[in-house]
């Protein structure tokens, strides 16, 4: 079922010109010295060519949550979420980013953006103990939340299990893993990678729901790679293995 509320809160250009793009704004607040700006005051336009209600204000910080809204924040209609199932069925071999307790929306949002970059066919988060997909996961992700379909679920480990159950492999990412993320032929079959925490990786019950646990091979001596990263570079290499990259 989709979970209520994802993306009725935008700021920064790039995310609310997407949603406006998408037709779901209905309200936009814009500060009076952005208007002399091209791009901004061609947004203004086509937010009210829209539908939306647009009112110029001195100052947007005083509504914003993300320290740097740019000037500009908007609230819109939900963004409908899809179900796993659907999301599998969307695709003849789909290729899903799973994301396990990633505690910082900045780090979700530029998740989505490479996923959707490097060609994914959809994003699975919970919204239990994981960073809200609200105003400040869509501004990092810069309207790539608009288009990558997002599945939001109350567990991970569950999610897991109904992608097994429809085909899917899941391959878990963790630094000191035998098995290198480089080359994984399971990469070309339908599969769900899967990314952990900032801190402790994958969970011990979403480890064991993966049918591979493989690393991102290091060159140097950092500890491990940030959750965004880790994403952007295995999308990449779902993109490589199947092709669509050279």
């Amino acid at each position: 079922m989709a979970r209520v509320g994802i993306g009725t809160d935008l700021e920064g250009f790039h995310a609310v010109r997407a949603a406006v793009k998408a037709g779901r704004v209905t309200a936009l607040f814009v500060e009076r010295g952005r208007l002399s700006r091209t791009d901004i005051a061609e947004l203004v336009r086509d937010a009210r060519t829209a539908g939306a209600r647009v009112e110029v204000v001195d100052d947007v910080r005083d509504r914003a949550v993300t320290g740097a809204p740019q000037g500009i924040i908007a609230t819109a209609q939900s963004l409908p979420t899809v179900s796993i199932k659907n999301m599998v069925a969307a695709v003849d071999t789909p290729a899903l980013l799973v994301v396990d307790h990633v505690e910082d929306p900045r780090n979700i949002g530029a998740a989505a953006r490479s996923a959707l970059a490097s060609g994914m066919s959809g994003l699975v988060v919970s919204h239990n103990r994981s960073a809200p997909l609200g105003a400040t996961a869509f501004k990092a992700a810069a309207g790539a939340l608009e288009l990558l379909p997002v599945a939001s679920v109350s567990s991970i480990p569950d999610a897991l299990k109904r992608l097994s159950q429809l085909g899917v492999w899941c391959v878990g990412l963790d630094g000191i893993a035998d098995r290198s993320l480089l080359g994984l032929d399971l990469l070309a079959l339908p599969v769900a990678v899967c990314v952990g925490s900032e801190g402790s990786g994958l969970s011990r019950l979403v480890a064991e729901r993966c049918d591979v646990i493989a690393r991102i091979p290091m060159v140097g001596e950092a500890e491990s790679f940030n959750a965004s990263v880790a994403s952007a570079l295995a999308c990449y290499e779902v993109a490589r293995v199947r092709g669509w990259v050279s």
